[in-house]
């Protein structure tokens, strides 16, 4: 009703607003013998008046009447002024029916759409068991082999998995089985899934990729139904491959947990584990997983005939981060004085994916330049922003700032006047990330394979900026500065007396390397030692440290001219390379050792 009287009134209120004039207005008019003839609408209650003077062609003034006029008639009769009744066409009716139509289609379009809306939801429902794998009857992921590097040995374990799927007579025709399943093994950023495209770029056989968490559903039963549907679809395109990432989001172990673990999850793994090797076989059909977590899977997961393989792929050595760089490096604009075998030797530990973000953020430095080709100062700058952050505000305060020189030039020179300790790579006073100051060491590459003399020659390094601190400014003047030297320290302490038998209780493994990842999996269990042990644990970590302490602090005291004549030359540099530091060190030995080593006096003869 409201929508139809809008309707219905709106076109009488413009007529309203154009050419008006007032009953009384008209009254006076026509007094003044200024009004020739009036037109009167009983429709729409409206009076057009003609004014003396007035051409044919101009509007019309409007006035509107009341329901009964006998006023305005009997002063038209006195004037002798021409009345005229003309009725428009009432429209009222059919607009009415109009404007009820148009609101009964717009009930009706909301009604169609609330339908179609509720049919959609119940077929979404109905498709919930489908499995979501993207499949690809021939995957065009635009990478090969020749595109992954630094991984040697994980592609020639899955070069023959490429070779299982083209050739599959080579192996057959001697009793060989094709294996079933291969699990790739390593940190996050190592290449496992760049080498599942890999393979789907070599395979030319259809290729099914799903992540681990797309089988995991809030309804019961949905996880299971999916595994049931990509297996089914996989034995009609076989020879194919099914590639799944982050396996373990499905694969946990069973019965984890007080009480038992999830049971839906449960029954998605246990649906898992039949089609891989049940009653049917699944033949023709390699399934590739990726996880950085198999401390976590099932065991019978991970048995032969389901992952038949388990390739790991672990950090790049010096060759292969050599190799990785040349593939990054294509397709930007290198200058020739950058040296790749220079940034390979400056970056160990470092992943596939740390490497491309190295060679990214540089890029990135060098266009913000507005530099024609990337640089050893962009390559230097974009090592330390993936290592250590961004660059912020150098300090302004003296006194602040000389103490941060200090306690960064005691962990450079103990360092570096440790034996076996990694060389010195740079030592700063610019904060980046959260640090105010850095000292910064390049690892051997044996990474995590550590002598006794190296572990000892790490804490004291790590403890050089505390003693630095004490010796310099006085005990009550130390800092919070070294709090995270001194956790790094003391776990490092921990670990060789109860992890590697590096103390006076002997070759014994006390504690895990880590602690059970499944809570209620340790409920009831001892401890792995008495009390007495755990206080000589104590005993034993604190004399560690203790002695690694008073090494750095001997270290401080002897070389004091040194520290300072290093820290002045650090406040005026901010950044001294490891080389220039290795340099000045050297020189300074060498002088110390001409001056101590004086020639000797003539003795004169007594008379």
């Amino acid at each position: 009703m409201i929508f139809q009287g809008m309707l219905l009134g709106s076109p009488a209120l413009a007529k309203v607003e154009q050419n008006t004039l007032s009953y009384g207005d008209l009254l006076q008019k026509i007094d003044a013998n200024q009004v020739t003839k009036v037109e009167i609408d009983p429709a729409t209650k409206i009076a057009r008046v003609t004014l003396k003077g007035q051409s044919s062609t101009a509007p019309r003034q409007e006035v509107m009447l009341f329901e009964q006029n006998p006023e305005l008639i009997e002063r038209l009769r006195d004037k002798n002024i021409d009345l005229d009744v003309q009725p428009s066409g009432d429209n009222a009716a059919v607009l009415g029916v109009a404007a009820n139509l148009l609101l009964l289609l717009f009930l009706m379009a909301v009604l169609m759409f609330v339908f179609r809306r509720s049919s959609n939801s119940s077929g979404q429902a109905m498709n919930f068991g489908k499995s979501r794998a993207r499949f690809q009857m021939e995957a065009k992921t635009g990478i090969k082999f020749d595109d992954v590097a630094g991984i040697e040995e994980a592609k020639e374990e899955l070069e023959e998995v490429v070779t299982f799927l083209k050739q599959p007579e080579r192996f057959t025709a001697i009793g060989a089985r094709i294996p079933k399943g291969v699990l790739l093994v390593g940190p996050p950023g190592t290449g496992k899934t760049l080498l599942a495209k890999a393979i789907a770029g070599e395979a030319g056989v259809p290729f099914f990729s799903i992540s681990g968490s797309e089988f995991v559903e809030m309804f019961v039963g949905v996880g299971a139904s999916r595994v049931r549907d990509l297996f089914k679809k996989a034995k009609e395109n076989a020879p194919c491959l099914i590639f799944i990432d982050e396996i373990d989001a499905v694969g946990r172990q069973r019965g984890t947990g007080i009480g038992g673990g999830n049971d839906e999850r449960e029954q998605t793994l246990n649906q898992l584990l039949t089609e891989m090797d049940g009653f049917e076989g699944n033949t023709g059909i390699i399934i590739i997983a990726a996880t950085n977590r198999p401390d976590v899977l099932d065991s019978a997961l991970l048995r032969p005939g389901r992952f038949d393989r388990q390739v790991i792929v672990d950090y790049p050595d010096l060759k292969g981060r050599r190799e990785i760089l040349d593939v990054h490096a294509r397709n930007k604009k290198i200058a020739p004085e950058v040296s790749l075998e220079a940034i390979a030797r400056r970056t160990p530990g470092f992943t596939g994916a740390d490497l491309a973000n190295l060679l990214n953020e540089a890029a990135i430095l060098t266009a913000r330049r507005r530099k024609e080709a990337v640089s050893e100062l962009e390559i230097n700058d974009a090592i330390d922003r993936v290592v250590a952050g961004m660059e912020r505000t150098p300090l302004v305060d003296g006194r602040k700032k000389r103490l941060i020189a200090y306690h960064e030039v005691g962990h450079a020179i103990v360092g570096t006047l440790s034996p076996h300790h990694n060389p010195l790579e740079k030592v700063t006073i610019l904060p980046r990330g959260q640090a105010l100051g850095l000292t910064w060491f390049t690892p051997a590459e044996e990474i995590g394979l550590d002598s006794k003399s190296q572990i000892l020659s790490s804490i004291t390094a790590t403890l050089g900026g505390r003693a630095a601190e004490e010796i310099i400014f006085g005990n009550d003047e130390v800092t919070t500065g070294a709090g995270n030297d001194l956790e790094k320290v003391t776990e490092r302490a921990r670990q060789m007396v109860t992890r590697f038998g590096m103390s006076e209780l002997g070759p014994v493994a006390l504690e895990s390397p880590n602690g059970e990842v499944f809570l209620g999996r340790d409920w009831g269990n001892r401890s792995e030692y008495s009390e007495e042990i755990a206080a000589r644990i104590d005993g034993h970590v604190r004399s560690i440290v203790d002695h690694c302490y008073k090494e750095a602090c001997r270290i401080i005291l002897e070389n004091r001219s040194l520290i300072d004549m290093l820290v002045d030359l650090l406040l005026d540099h901010e950044t001294i390379e490891g080389d220039r530091f290795r340099q000045i060190v050297d020189e300074y030995i060498q002088k110390r050792k001409q001056e101590l080593v004086l020639p000797s006096a003539p003795l004169k003869e007594s008379v």
